[in-house]
């Protein structure tokens, strides 16, 4: 754990990919641009969001097959892929896939519950087994089982001239100690470390302790060491630099975070999540909210989210300023 004032060793930037939904390629391949161009300017991981029946990414783990294909060094994650949506043992399967293909780079991240708005969509999605899935951590655990080599099957060897296996095929050495899990509340933070998994926050949280965003996610990060004092723990923050912006790209970027703000000031709903204000800012002004931010203190790495519905030519510029003004003013040094 960082004492405030240490360089940050690792950053990140995570895209939610959007698309026209007349024009998909379009927009997939903006997102593999953005990848590529991440690790040209040294970053050391990208990840992208999941969005189901929405056009973001639906298919995270076929995006990164191919940005597998179009990098060499930068890590790829995805945050998170809800479970609930899932068969543990074939997403086992896809990911070990994607990770060979990358020489080991991949980093699942992933999270448990029901799917959101899970009555709209169970009677597509279970069928007829709605009603018993079990969509809690247990499901996790099978998938970290699978990644891990455990049996997926009564019977290995050969019928015929068939060879089978009674483990997830490719078996993708080291991948199940890069799963992460995205926790917004202290028993899943909790849970994360006792079961060894990596820790992903985001700008979203529950109000348990506190309604104070900052120490949130800061008391998110302890609960997590406290089970597992060596895993990796990320911060997550919408961050828009604005040192190169153009005036248009500035005024856009004020009015995206001022449109978002008063949601900021209080717990919503039954689950009182609470939400991080986006800072928007020269690299210089951000390092110093960074510096001072409890979450930032406890981290060693950061995954800076970009935000939504912004065009390719700002988030190039924003990606450029936080690998050449932001990081370098937090202590990061660009990979490579």
């Amino acid at each position: 754990m960082p004492l405030p004032g240490e360089p940050l060793r690792k950053l990140g930037f995570l895209t939610i990919g959007l698309f026209d939904g007349d024009e998909p390629r379009r927009g997939h391949e903006s997102t593999l641009d953005i990848i590529r161009l991440g690790e040209d300017l040294g970053f050391d991981s990208a990840w992208v969001r999941h969005r189901h029946l929405q056009y973001g990414i639906s298919s995270p783990v076929a995006v990164l097959a191919a940005a597998t294909q179009r990098t060499n060094r930068i890590e790829l994650g995805t945050a998170v892929i809800p479970l609930g949506w899932e068969n543990p043992l074939r997403l086992a399967e896809d990911l070990a896939t994607v990770d060979v293909l990358a020489g080991g780079r991949l980093n699942p991240g992933v999270s448990a519950g029901p799917p959101l708005h899970f009555d709209r969509v169970k009677d597509a999605l279970y069928p007829d087994t709605a009603d018993v899935e079990n969509l809690g951590h247990d499901r996790v655990a099978r998938l970290l089982g699978f990644l891990r080599g455990e049996p997926a099957s009564a019977f290995s060897g050969t019928e015929g001239i068939e060879v089978y296996s009674d483990r997830v095929q490719p078996h993708a050495k080291g991948l199940a100690d890069r799963v992460w899990y995205g926790a917004g509340s202290l028993k899943s933070a909790s849970w994360a470390g006792a079961h060894g998994m990596n820790l992903l926050t985001s700008n979203v949280v529950k109000a348990e302790e506190s309604e104070d965003f900052a120490e949130i996610q800061s008391s998110l990060v302890r609960a997590f060491r406290a089970h597992h004092p060596a895993g990796r723990a990320s911060q997550g923050l919408v961050v828009i630099p604005t040192d190169s912006a153009t005036a248009g790209q500035r005024a856009k970027y004020v009015e995206y975070a001022a449109r978002r703000t008063p949601r900021t000031a209080v717990p919503h709903g039954p689950a009182r999540l609470m939400y991080a204000p986006d800072l928007v800012g020269t690299s210089a002004e951000i390092a110093e909210l960074l510096h001072a931010h409890p979450g930032f203190h406890e981290v060693g790495e950061v995954v800076f989210a970009l935000p939504f519905t912004f065009d390719h030519a700002d988030y190039v510029q924003i990606l450029t300023d936080i690998a050449t003004r932001l990081g370098p003013a937090l202590g990061w040094r660009p990979a490579g």
